[in-house]
């Protein structure tokens, strides 16, 4: 059975000081259920670069991992204001989103790029998050499964099968982020499973289907449980929902069949 993840992505939310306080009550919430978490779920939060620091420093005994938002594939170097691996490393991060659609669409991250990112955070044996997805423009036009499949192949193919089957994928509709739009569970499943088949295809299926699969658009505690009731849904990338405790730790709750 694959454990369930359920990533917040903070994106550019929270400053150190508002970050310790959101830790503080998401602890409150859920320190007492990790026992019983651990059988079946994880728990992650991807806060900005600046506030790694105190929720890492906040964090400590507690069962819940760190992420990161974004990676550059150097180490070091004339990339003014990114952030490095080891940077990553030295405060404990542990997972790091890669593709994010609004790094594809904002900020015009390619598919080598992200490819790019995706080896480096498996190369310094960090969990890499890569996350695929379609516009409403793509879908409107049948394009979903071709531009889903096309980033999954790009991104994944950067690194040998080996490490592919250690990364996460998180299906992000672009149309469904931030709009309150969500898919429904049936059309997330038909992607999930069309994923699922891919990687097969490149992992063969034992490696395959212990690939964790994620959904992200729109997430909240009332769409949660019927998104992971279905079979290829394992988890959620929670963006808004994630930023506050009582709307997360439901999430986190999510009913699992």
């Amino acid at each position: 059975m694959r454990k369930k993840l359920f990533a917040g992505n903070w994106k550019m939310n929270l400053t150190p000081v508002e970050g310790r306080a959101l830790i503080a009550a998401l602890r409150a919430e859920l320190d007492r259920d990790a026992l019983a978490f651990a059988k079946d779920r994880e728990v992650m939060v991807a806060p900005p670069f600046l506030t790694i620091p105190a929720v890492a420093q906040s964090l400590a005994g507690s069962s819940i991992l760190l992420g990161a938002q974004n990676m550059h594939f150097e180490e070091k170097g004339a990339f003014t204001g990114d952030v490095s691996a080891p940077m990553l490393k030295f405060f404990g991060v542990t997972h790091v989103i890669v593709g994010h659609s609004e790094r594809r669409h904002i900020f015009r991250e390619t598919d080598d790029s992200i490819a790019r990112r995706l080896a480096a955070v498996s190369f310094n044996k960090m969990t890499p998050i890569l996350c695929v997805g379609e516009t409403l423009e793509e879908r409107d036009h049948g394009d979903t499964l071709k531009i889903v499949l096309t980033q999954l192949q790009a991104g994944l193919g950067a690194v040998p099968p080996e490490a592919g089957a250690r990364a996460i994928v998180a299906y992000e509709p672009v149309w469904a982020i931030g709009t309150g739009r969500t898919a429904t569970p049936n059309q997330a499943q038909d992607v999930h499973g069309a994923i699922r088949e891919a990687l097969r295809d490149h992992l063969g299926r034992e490696q395959a289907d212990g690939v964790r699969i994620l959904y992200g658009g729109s997430v909240t505690p009332e769409n949660v449980d019927s998104l992971m009731a279905k079979p290829d849904i394992d988890g959620a990338l929670v963006g808004g929902a994630s930023l506050k405790a009582d709307s997360f730790a439901r999430i986190v709750r999510a009913q699992i069949g």
